[in-house]
């Protein structure tokens, strides 16, 4: 469904990384707003077989995550104890997104934001005209 591929954007390190640098933080906790981190982030053009793939990873995080009913969220997601599965999965999704822009394979974060920049100033440019 479009709401599990939106989450798989969501949840991927090409937005975290717009929201770390485009949201900015407050303190240690990333600030983020549907004006400044949502609406302005570039979503991928997915073809359908990408989408499916992207809605495929999701559902294996959801599914990894359900494995461990014991653990809260900031459990499972806590760097240092991070369920080797549920790092694979994530690690998956993150791909699977990324191959959605030009650009990719990226190298590093500064590619992937260099990537997200020009496709949002394509995008600006394209609906000023």
């Amino acid at each position: 469904s479009e709401d599990l591929s939106l989450f798989g954007v969501l949840t991927s390190y090409m937005h975290m990384i717009w929201v770390k640098y485009i949201g900015g933080k407050l303190k240690n906790d990333y600030r983020y707003s549907a004006q400044i981190c949502y609406n302005t982030f570039p979503f991928p053009n997915m073809k359908p077989d990408q989408k499916d793939a992207i809605e495929a990873a999701v559902e294996n995080i959801l599914i990894c995550r359900e494995g461990y009913p014991e653990k809260t969220l900031a459990e499972l997601y806590d760097p240092d104890e991070m369920p080797e599965d549920l790092a694979a999965a994530h690690a998956e999704l993150d791909d699977l997104v990324e191959s959605c822009y030009t650009g990719y394979p990226f190298t590093s974060e500064e590619d992937r934001l260099e990537c997200l920049f020009k496709q949002y100033v394509k995008i600006k440019n394209d609906s000023n005209e």
